[in-house]
């Protein structure tokens, strides 16, 4: 079916479904960005269509979205979604036809991520490098998970979303301490994926793993933001050395996908937990990890890493999606 122009009375719905908050915008003119952005917490909603309802509800005007792209945490194979962190369970025909839609298409979160990428302006440059036009980019954010995705350009000038569940390839570990951490929480767990250290619990779980490779008794209670405050602060050593192993472990993730996805538009760090802790990033081994790539290090050394500082940056790929969709 082919997707109306949106207008003030029929807007798009573009929403970002994550594992702690729904976040929802309306796009309410041709190449016009997010407007009327609001959150609900996901934990308070079982489906997609009960959590836009609520969005709904709650602006100063009603309104008849005539379709809608909606990134997901999780991949979307089917009519049935579940989502990965949280307990949601749903039909996107069934969602469809509840919310009154003409359009409706579920994407992955990070699809939708990659997708603004093209368009994002409040970012944060780390270590050197410059992008090349026309590129392939890649984008890994940790969160409640940890997303990964990319984009590449086709011969009309689109971009092309390259989504997967990157978060969930083994841990890139370098250093002997990085692989006794892991050991640690492999006799816990078994695998030891990406997402179980770059992630909002990963921070906790590496804390505690760390902790306990170094023959100290970890505290159970001690959260992300505990940890990552006192690493901040200073004055902590073991919440600091967990922080820059975080942030060293990502280097090289993101390194990996720089060098997997000829990345030289860029590789961008998205996700809510980095910006918090910005500056300490930025002077972090995030950089130096990202580099070392033995015979590709030049190659490496010249793309640009970024901090994606925007608020809700999968707002404007969900919209960059339907405006494609739409073209075609």
């Amino acid at each position: 079916m082919a997707i109306a122009t949106p207008t003030a009375a029929r807007p798009w719905l573009v929403a970002d479904i994550g594992g702690t908050n729904a976040r929802f915008g309306l796009i309410e003119a041709p190449g016009a960005a997010p407007t009327q952005i609001g959150k609900v917490p996901s934990a308070e909603h079982r489906t997609l269509a009960s959590a836009a309802k609520a969005y709904l509800a709650g602006l100063a005007a009603p309104v008849q979205p005539s379709a809608a792209c909606v990134a997901v945490a999780g991949p979307v194979t089917g009519d049935r979604f579940k989502l990965t962190n949280q307990a949601w369970d749903f039909s996107i025909a069934e969602t469809k036809a509840e919310l009154g839609l003409d359009y409706l298409d579920l994407v992955n979160d990070f699809k939708a991520l990659a997708l603004s990428l093209p368009y994002l302006t409040e970012v944060r440059q780390i270590g050197g490098g410059a992008p090349v036009a026309r590129q392939a980019m890649a984008v890994a954010g940790p969160g409640t998970g940890l997303g990964v995705g990319a984009i590449v350009p086709d011969t009309r000038g689109h971009w092309v979303p390259v989504p997967g569940e990157g978060g969930h390839c083994d841990a890139p570990l370098v250093t002997q301490e990085e692989a006794s951490v892991a050991a640690v929480l492999r006799a816990e767990q078994g695998a030891v994926t990406a997402e179980c250290f770059l992630s909002g619990g990963g921070i906790e779980r590496l804390y505690r793993s760390l902790a306990t490779a170094r023959g100290y008794q970890p505290d159970p209670h001690r959260t992300n933001a505990d940890i990552t405050a006192a690493a901040v602060a200073g004055g902590d050593p073991l919440a600091a050395d967990t922080l820059n192993m975080f942030c060293a472990l990502l280097g090289s993730l993101a390194g990996n996908l720089a060098v997997t996805f000829g990345a030289r538009g860029g590789v961008f760090i998205g996700g809510g937990i980095v910006p918090r802790f910005a500056d300490f990033f930025a002077a972090s081994k995030f950089r130096e990890r990202f580099e070392a790539r033995y015979r590709m290090a030049d190659y490496a050394k010249a793309i640009p890493t970024y901090l994606i500082l925007a608020d809700t940056p999968a707002l404007d790929g969900a919209a960059a999606w339907l405006r494609d969709q739409q073209e075609r």
